[in-house]
């Protein structure tokens, strides 16, 4: 019974009249000729069609049935087939790619609303477009041009998909013990042989190649993480004439059996001698796969965003429709909807604010990006390396805590399967897990985006906002200077710290900088309002709702710093007996 309207609106808001985006397109050599904005607003028209019409109204179906391995060969829900040939007929699954293997050449900023809509839609099928995207940044930025040529262009078209193959069942985050092996052959590939777990989109039927990138050491290598090398295995081997021919040998031990995203195939695969071909320099693969998963790193904020938004939507419609108490009412044989209720309010209100403001601050990395590339703008850049453990960790943090809140809102009938919140619970789990961990992201956020340069790039940041603040301010925003003042003030006490304590204050230190963001994101909405364009309940909608976040959402980021402020000694000196 769940459904999904993509919040178009709000899209085309963030991209012209927040960040104004249609002006850069319009000003940029490389890509005036391929967008604008009526393109861009008929683009997310498009891709709201298909997700609204052909992948959400199943998502349940899909969860119910699963990928399922019966003799070697993974089946999919049948509708990930129509859905998936749609996406190829339209050129979504090249939407974001080269244009000279075949590519739309849209930019990230209008892609990633996409991703959002695919991952409101269902999760477990957004990671099949999705992997392969990522495959294509890791190809197209470290292999030589010859691969490049053969792969993709059939990888942009959606004719063959991609993988990334890290994980090993005693090598999680320490890539480095794997055991995987890649010995040359005489014909300059390499065999393959070893497991590898955790393979989203490892096996199926939906293309015709899959083509997996596999990190594996070579016999020569070093020790530990420098020792990894990066290998193109497809499924099928090539022909003469670059199609696929002979099975390579890989095959699918088995299928995980998970919490959520029943509909993904998430593999053991099993390489046995399999042939596969170097990608960059030798022992430089996990730089390569970094490539990759930095990209997935973004993709994940889309999860958690995408599934907060149909979630926000169903427990809405629920609220608005659900009879239950009495707020006006004085007839006791008569109840009212419960969104009278202030604590539905006040749910509804908070999963509300923390999604558009992530909206806003995905779309700014996302063009952060974009801004980087089209322009090599090294500040841009540096910025969104700073910010995408943020899109990682707070976003999907944000987006499990929305779908618990929403699921609340349904109270028991939360609990029940036909109503498909209790869906999106599980299916959104997952991206505070993979692609890294929450706790990676911010141990990575704080020891090697802050603490590494002194938090020059944050500061500059800070620097920067504190000057929009001051040449054009607000009376609702004042909040967000003090905060920006106290980040400043903690920023400066915690670099002069050692590095175990700057782990240990990671994941809050991350949360209280997402936090002053976020404010900045409002700050942002509440600018770009403007009465001859945007209607008097949208104004109204997003004005309450800034209030809200700097009244009762902002202080968070002072309760943090109090506790960041405080002696941790207590963590570090705990004996692992005494717990």
């Amino acid at each position: 019974m769940s459904s999904y309207q993509a919040p178009i609106s709000d899209m085309t808001f963030n991209l012209f009249d927040v960040w104004q985006l249609d002006q850069y397109w319009q000003t940029n050599a490389q890509l005036q000729d391929l967008i604008e904005g009526d393109t861009a607003k008929a683009i997310l028209e498009e891709a709201a069609k298909i997700c609204e019409q052909q992948i959400a109204p199943f998502a349940g179906e899909a969860d119910q049935r699963g990928a399922q391995l019966t003799n070697g060969v993974v089946s999919l829900p049948a509708h990930y087939h129509t859905a998936y040939q749609s996406l190829v007929e339209g050129g979504w699954t090249g939407l974001s790619g080269d244009p000279e293997y075949g590519g739309m050449g849209m930019p990230k900023a209008l892609s990633m609303m996409v991703d959002e809509m695919l991952c409101s839609a269902d999760i477990a099928f957004s990671l099949y477009p999705g992997l392969t995207a990522g495959a294509c940044v890791a190809l197209l930025q470290h292999a030589d041009d010859a691969t490049k040529q053969t792969y993709l262009p059939k990888l942009y078209s959606g004719e063959w998909s991609g993988t990334m193959c890290l994980t090993e069942s005693h090598a999680g985050s320490d890539l480095g013990i794997m055991r995987t092996m890649a010995k040359p052959n005489d014909d300059g590939s390499y065999a393959i042989n070893g497991s590898k777990i955790f393979i989203t989109a490892g096996e199926h039927e939906l293309t015709a190649n899959i083509i997996h990138l596999v990190l594996a050491k070579l016999p020569d290598a070093p020790a530990g993480s420098r020792g990894i090398s990066l290998f193109l295995v497809p499924k099928y081997l090539l022909n003469e004439t670059s199609e696929p021919g002979e099975r390579n040998a890989v095959t699918v031990g088995s299928i995980e059996h998970k919490m959520g995203i029943n509909g993904s195939a998430t593999c053991v695969l099993n390489f046995d001698d399999a042939k596969g071909y170097l990608i960059g320099e030798p022992h430089r693969g996990l730089s390569c796969m970094f490539t990759m998963m930095n990209y997935e790193r973004l993709s994940m904020g889309s999860q958690g965003l995408g599934a907060a938004e149909r979630a926000y939507q169903n427990a809405l419609a629920y609220a608005k429709e659900r009879l239950q108490g009495r707020t006006t009412s004085q007839d006791p044989n008569k109840a009212d909807a419960i969104i009278g209720h202030p604590d539905v309010q006040r749910m509804l209100l908070n999963i509300k604010a923390m999604n558009e403001a992530g909206r806003t601050f995905a779309t700014w990395v996302a063009a952060l990006l974009d801004k980087s590339k089209y322009d090599n703008c090294t500040i841009s850049g540096q910025r969104a390396n700073l910010l995408t453990p943020i899109t990682k960790a707070f976003m999907t943090d944000q987006g499990l805590d929305a779908c618990v809140t929403a699921q609340q809102i349904f109270g028991g009938h939360g609990y029940i399967k036909e109503w498909g919140m209790e869906q999106l619970v599980r299916d959104v789990r997952i991206a505070q897990i993979y692609e890294g961990t929450n706790g990676i992201q911010a141990a990575d956020f704080m020891l090697r985006k802050v603490a590494a340069d002194e938090g020059t790039v944050l500061l500059s940041l800070l620097d920067d906002i504190t000057d929009e603040l001051a040449t054009r301010p607000l009376i609702e925003a004042a909040p967000l200077t003090n905060a920006i003042t106290d980040l400043r003030q903690l920023t400066a006490q915690l670099l002069t710290k050692d590095n175990t304590t700057l782990a240990g204050a990671a994941c809050d230190y991350l949360a209280l900088v997402s936090y002053v963001l976020y404010g900045y994101m409002w700050y942002k909405n509440l600018l770009a309002l403007d009465d001859s364009k945007h209607s008097r309940n949208f104004i109204a909608a997003k004005t309450h709702t800034a209030s809200w976040y700097f009244k009762r959402i902002l202080p968070r980021a002072a309760g943090i710093k109090a506790i960041l402020s405080n002696d941790a000694a207590s963590l570090y000196t705990l004996a692992p007996e005494h717990f």
